[in-house]
């Protein structure tokens, strides 16, 4: 594995990658030699590269983990792919919906395995979630509820709030929010969004969502609140509920709660590890069809609501040809 840039989030997922059966950094890049090597140094990595590109022509690195800001990653995952590496790309894969089909053909016709960093996926309890709702354990699904936020600890030079990077929460902390109802429910037919703006970015989100079935949801995102990560799936029979979907709380475990109509509720509690869980999912053989098409929907939907906040109106959204 080689490593493109070297901000607090590669910071976090490098131990994940060093922790994980099969998978050795060899190499991180920064575009300043002096702070790859420091960096390397720091967390145990053999050699620190000056340069992205330079990385990426290296014998000893057969996939690459893209870290850097949104603006950044169309251009180096379609390099990637031309020198024949696997990539793991951080969320939002790109700043608009035409760049990530791009980056995704790219690596097919290369023949490279292509996954977003979206840890949740691939936790066992997610999993939990797939089967419940497949068996339609909570009934008929009427509404969804997101909620993702934290409150702005941000760096002197943090590129969320540049938007020349692709700053702003819905491409970051959207993501998640809009990705879970996606997840749930399919690509939606409207959204109606508004934002709070800093700085040339949005700093909050608030939508709505609407299927044609009749589901609704609505979506809250924001660098201006406390942290929440938290769903509801609400059916006919029963809601489903979880406050820690998008990565569990460090002291406890994975656990979600099912609220029934009758009062009862249910407490049900899950082990594993969804960032190594990734990783493997990611280096092994089984199709990425399914992450592949759920990228595409999250960044159409994320591009009508940001259309939605722009233009102040609902955006309809064209049902998947």
């Amino acid at each position: 594995m080689g490593v493109l840039g070297t901000g607090r989030i590669t910071r976090r997922l490098v131990a994940d990658l060093q922790a994980t059966d099969g998978v050795s950094v060899s190499a991180i890049a920064s575009r300043d030699r002096q702070r790859a090597t420091w960096f390397a140094e720091q967390y145990g990595i053999a050699t620190g590269v000056a340069g992205y590109a330079n990385l990426l022509q290296r014998d000893d690195v057969d996939g690459v983990y893209i870290a850097l800001p949104p603006s950044l990653h169309t251009q180096w995952t379609l390099a990637a792919a031309a020198a024949g590496k696997h990539v793991l790309c951080e969320k939002p894969i790109a700043t608009n919906a035409a760049d990530a089909r791009s980056m995704l053909d790219a690596c097919s016709q290369q023949g490279v395995r292509f996954l977003d960093a979206t840890g949740w996926l691939h936790h066992e309890r997610t999993a939990a979630f797939r089967a419940g709702l497949d068996a339609r354990r909570f009934g008929t699904i009427g509404h969804i509820s997101t909620a993702v936020s934290f409150f702005r600890p941000f760096q002197s030079d943090e590129h969320r709030l540049d938007p020349a990077l692709g700053g702003g929460c819905l491409l970051d902390l959207g993501w998640y929010a809009f990705g879970l109802p996606i997840w749930v429910a399919g690509l939606p037919s409207r959204v109606f969004a508004s934002a709070v703006m800093e700085q040339g970015v949005d700093l909050r989100i608030t939508a709505m969502l609407w299927w044609a079935d009749g589901t609704s949801g609505c979506v809250s995102c924001g660098y201006d609140t406390a942290s929440r990560k938290w769903f509801e799936v609400a059916g006919s029979d029963a809601s489903l509920i979880c406050d820690d979907f998008t990565r569990p709380w460090p002291d406890r475990p994975a656990r979600c709660w099912i609220h029934r109509a009758s009062g009862e509720v249910e407490s049900e509690s899950f082990a594993g590890h969804q960032e190594h869980a990734m990783i493997r999912f990611w280096i092994g053989g089984e199709s990425l069809a399914g992450h592949h098409r759920r990228i595409l929907l999250t960044q159409r939907v994320l591009e009508a609501a940001k259309a939605s906040v722009a233009s102040r109106k609902p955006v309809e959204i064209e049902a998947d040809g």
